[in-house]
């Protein structure tokens, strides 16, 4: 029997909001609207929370994966003497789902991992998302840990510490005396620049618009710290030397901007120890943190139950609620669909669709090409958590992209002791392109020669053969769709899948613009008390 069919009816049957999918945007918009005094039912045909931004354990992370690579089969069109019942599809976000296993170790033990299916995804001190956690409270709902240290990819493949601050700049080796004196001044430029004092230097309007590549060749840096800046500080996504070809070129005023953020969040909180931040057993325990505070304001949650159609006016043609797989039909004058959901073409004429050739999520932006790697020992014998950045170029003559990587070891949760995750990811234009960049960034930081025969060793003796490179044990790569529509009907709105960032700010921008345009009047989270913001246990406090 279908376990829907057990669940009693949901009371009430009708809503102010719908929210289909407990994905990062949708939680928060359930979160803010139950916030805002709002009946909210939020629904999940998953048994977890997180969506797209849920942490897995090792096999439910391949299954989710797989089930979303398929096309499903349509379901039919129905009609009643109250609705006219349009069936609720889905649609394949994940492509060209490849595993490599070269030992048996980490699927025994699978439920120690805890893997994101969205990342490299990191915190920064000091951007929206920390604030947002702060205001709302639910920093008491996660705990932190710093990533050590940032390395990039030099000459011959080396991996070479990021000079982002002053004491690293001192402390690095790389570095020649003339080009640490240069990008302490540039730093020095940059932080005057957002200075309150008359004396101040500051950037002036003209190279303010410029490319920001332009400006740091006239501040005389090299090509090295050029590429450091760019890649690992400003974390831009495509080669800026190459201009006419670039496809997201970066402003001067955006890049300052970017290295001000990175800069004010070295510091901000007392036992992080630079400007990243991660949280403990992964990034799904960001959107849990958001349910479980709209749980406290009212909002009503039901896992595992599908919505399977949805419910138009015969007369008006209007979104009038939802008919679930239990049977049950609600109602609700707004809906919030997860980007996996779609309205299939076959609906009938007769239905007006507002923009209908929009009525489906656009993948327009392209794609992104996501990894995962376990191994045994760290890509960087000083730094548990560490974040490496390949710039374009760095790999190969043809690399186009920039590609990160973001290493998390069993101190925060996501694996067990004696193993490492590392998470990959590149933009690209189709498939083959990004996993020839994901294949090279794995040869380049782990070694395969053991063969898979190794698997039945166990893992104390691997990595023993060569003293650069941990033996990777498992690794996976896949293609990721980048969804840029957030809306279809009047009252129905798609949420976005993550994208290609390493941050939260982009994706948290267009959350807040569809809450502002369902409730234009009301605000965007009201400031909690200040008794709520405080984080009870965490390694890495978030007070303000």
């Amino acid at each position: 029997m279908d376990e829907t069919t057990s669940y009693p009816p949901i009371e009430p049957s009708n809503f102010d909001l719908i929210v289909v999918g407990t994905g990062l945007p949708e939680s928060v918009i359930a979160s803010a609207a139950s916030a805002a005094g709002k009946a909210v039912l939020h629904l999940d045909p998953n048994p977890f929370y997180g969506t797209h931004s849920a942490s897995l354990p090792l096999d439910d992370f391949i299954s989710f994966l797989r089930s979303h690579s398929e096309s499903p089969s349509q379901p039919p069109f129905q009609t009643s003497d109250d609705y006219d019942s349009i069936p609720l599809a889905t649609r394949p976000l994940y492509s060209e789902l490849e595993i490599n296993s070269h030992s048996s170790v980490p699927l025994e033990n699978s439920r120690k991992f805890s893997l994101d299916l969205v990342a490299p995804r990191v915190f920064f001190c000091a951007d929206a998302m920390i604030d947002l956690i702060l205001k709302t409270g639910i920093n008491q709902y996660m705990e932190f840990k710093s990533v050590d240290a940032s390395f990039v990819s030099g000459a011959g493949g080396k991996l070479e510490s990021v000079p982002d601050s002053r004491s690293a700049i001192f402390k690095n080796r790389s570095l020649s005396l003339t080009e640490k004196n240069k990008l302490m001044k540039f730093f020095k430029l940059v932080q005057g620049h957002f200075g309150n004092g008359s004396g101040e230097e500051k950037i002036s309007g003209q190279d303010l618009e410029s490319p920001f590549v332009e400006f740091l060749t006239k501040m005389g840096l090299s090509q090295k710290l050029k590429s450091i800046i760019l890649y690992t500080i400003v974390l831009a996504d495509y080669d800026q030397e190459k201009l006419e070809a670039c496809k997201d070129v970066i402003s001067t005023k955006s890049g300052i901007n970017r290295l001000a953020l990175y800069h004010s969040s070295i510091g901000r909180f007392p036992n992080a120890n630079g400007a990243i931040i991660y949280p403990i057993y992964g990034q799904g325990e960001l959107p849990q943190a958001f349910c479980r505070r709209a749980a406290v304001k009212g909002c009503i949650y039901v896992l595992r139950m599908p919505v399977i159609a949805l419910l138009m006016d015969k007369d008006g043609h209007t979104y009038q609620g939802v008919r679930l797989a239990s049977g049950q039909e609600l109602s609700s004058p707004q809906l919030i669909l997860a980007p996996t959901f779609t309205v299939p073409p076959t609906s009938p004429p007769a239905v007006e669709v507002t923009n209908s050739l929009d009525a489906i999520p656009s993948d327009a932006k392209g794609k992104v090409a996501r990894g995962i790697c376990i191994a045994k020992n760290s890509v960087n014998p000083e730094a548990a958590n560490c974040l490496v950045f390949f710039p374009p170029r760095s790999l190969y003559p043809e690399q186009k992209t920039s590609v990160r990587v973001l290493q998390l070891s069993s101190n925060v949760g996501v694996c067990p002791s004696e193993m490492f995750v590392s998470y990959l990811s590149t933009v690209c234009d189709n498939a083959v392109e990004g996993k020839k960049l994901l294949n090279a960034t794995i040869n380049a930081l782990f070694s395969m020669a053991v063969s898979s025969e190794s698997e039945n060793n166990g893992i104390e003796n691997l990595c023993e053969h060569t003293e650069e490179k941990p033996y990777l044990l498992w690794s996976t790569v896949y293609i990721q769709e980048l969804t840029t529509f957030y809306g279809a009907f009047d009252s129905i709105r798609f949420t976005p899948m993550p994208d290609e960032h390493l941050h939260y700010a982009d994706i948290l921008d267009a959350t807040e613009k569809i809450f502002k345009e369902i409730y234009p009047n009301e605000e965007f989270f009201p400031m909690t008390s200040a008794s709520d913001e405080h984080l009870d246990d965490g390694d890495t406090e978030l007070d303000p």
